[in-house]
């Protein structure tokens, strides 16, 4: 094992990943290679603080010296072009090539390109990194009517910022609601009723025919109904693609992602793919899914490296989600696909409430607006395995965590 585990990509998932092994005891060589000259920073902040505030810092994920301090090689500007699985072997930018025990593939996902007349136009951008977000930033400051391309959670945490920081923003969405399949139409609703409070237009139902410029640079989106709408910068959000490319090209088995089991083994047994870019059958919903959040990321981090060690652990985390949009803090816990039935708990005229989705009495999963409470206790109670009644819920939470405490019991009595 003297070629070590190298890690292609160093977001969240391959930070992670490295300090993982290290964690867990690995003192065999840690190569992180990412393909930005950054040291490796979150990436939430980026659709919010960071694009509204000048003065504003990315955050690294790790402090420098945690890279040298934990013996982990960090390699950043390297692009990686070639993987032989069989040799195992890597083949770098510039002609070099690095060899490996074990292979952790971190790549994520990049922005889904939009194939429109006028996408070359200067001013018209998506965001993935900390590149996308400086020029997001400088161009807002030049903007005084921005277009967004999609509304989805990035879309509609970056409309809300820009239209804080007093831009005219106008939302284009082609299908007929916000946030797509992401939550419940109840929550879709309050979102967009929220964000036309303060000012943001939203066209739902409406596609972006082209775009037109001046002098290089975009001056309006025209939508399919015929509208211009003036926009000195065109922001596209229409979703990502899982950067599989690397794996495909090496034999690797593909199936919307990476496909990895239950360890995030990969279908060569020594490349293990973990975050945006893996799919996997997931242990609550019996489903085939690809989750794109820094949770899932994380979590995979650290069970990747376990199964590198030789544990034989089985991915079973509790899937959670948040995004910021506005005055809106939206959390998400567990997978509410398949739901029959929902109650609602709290008040949405306050702007604080929870929707809890059953299939049958089974509870799948809460979507909370400005409850943090209820997200957390979800999260407790999907990770037992316990679903309240309706009318537990109806209850409220004290309800809910007496019940929750009397299922958490019942093992015990019967143990004793």
């Amino acid at each position: 094992m003297k070629n070590g585990v190298v890690i292609v990509g160093a977001g969240h998932a391959g930070v992670q990943a490295a300090a993982s092994l290290r964690e867990e005891g690995y003192d065999g060589r840690v190569i992180l290679i990412g393909d930005e000259s950054e040291l490796p920073y979150h990436k939430p902040p980026l659709s919010k603080t960071f694009i509204k505030d000048p003065d504003a810092k990315p955050q690294p994920l790790r402090g420098e010296a945690f890279y040298s301090g934990s013996a982990i090689d960090y390699r950043p500007g390297v692009r990686i072009e070639a993987i032989d699985a069989g040799a195992r072997r890597l083949d770098a930018s510039g002609g070099g090539s690095l060899a490996f025990d074990h292979l952790v593939l971190a790549t994520g996902a990049r922005p889904r390109l939009l194939k429109l007349q006028g996408s070359e136009l200067s001013g018209v951008v998506s965001l993935r990194s900390l590149a996308d977000a400086r020029l997001i930033r400088e161009l807002s400051a030049q903007s005084e009517d921005v277009v967004i391309l999609g509304g989805g959670f990035i879309g509609l945490e970056i409309a809300a910022t820009l239209r804080a920081a007093g831009r005219n923003v106008t939302v284009v969405e082609a299908v007929d609601r916000l946030l797509g399949r992401a939550v419940a139409p109840v929550i879709a609703s309050h979102v967009r009723q929220r964000l036309e409070a303060i000012g943001v237009r939203i066209l739902t139902g409406t596609t972006v025919a082209g775009l037109e410029g001046e002098g290089g640079r975009v001056s309006a989106a025209i939508t399919s109904g015929g509208e211009r709408l003036p926009a000195q910068m065109v922001i596209i959000g229409i979703g990502v693609v899982p950067n599989v490319e690397l794996a495909e090209a090496a034999g690797i088995a593909i199936a919307n992602g990476i496909r990895v089991d239950q360890q995030m083994r990969s279908s060569a047994p020594d490349i293990l793919a973990i975050g945006d870019a893996a799919s996997y059958r997931h242990w609550f919903t019996g489903a085939d899914v690809r989750l794109e959040s820094v949770q899932n990321a994380t979590d995979q981090a650290r069970l990747a490296a376990r199964t590198i060690l030789g544990h034989a652990d089985a991915y079973s985390a509790v899937p959670w989600f948040w995004s910021d949009i506005g005055d809106m803090k939206l959390q998400m816990v567990g997978l509410t696909s398949g739901g029959d039935s929902h109650v609602v708990l709290g008040d949405l005229a306050e702007n604080k409430f929870s929707i809890y989705h059953y299939a049958g009495s089974r509870l799948l999963g809460i979507e909370s607006v400005n409850r943090p409470g209820d997200h957390m206790l979800g999260r407790k109670m999907l990770g037992a395995g316990f679903s309240p009644t309706p009318q537990a819920v109806a209850g409220g939470p004290d309800v809910l965590k007496a019940a929750l405490a009397a299922f958490q019991e019942e093992p015990a009595r019967a143990a004793g």
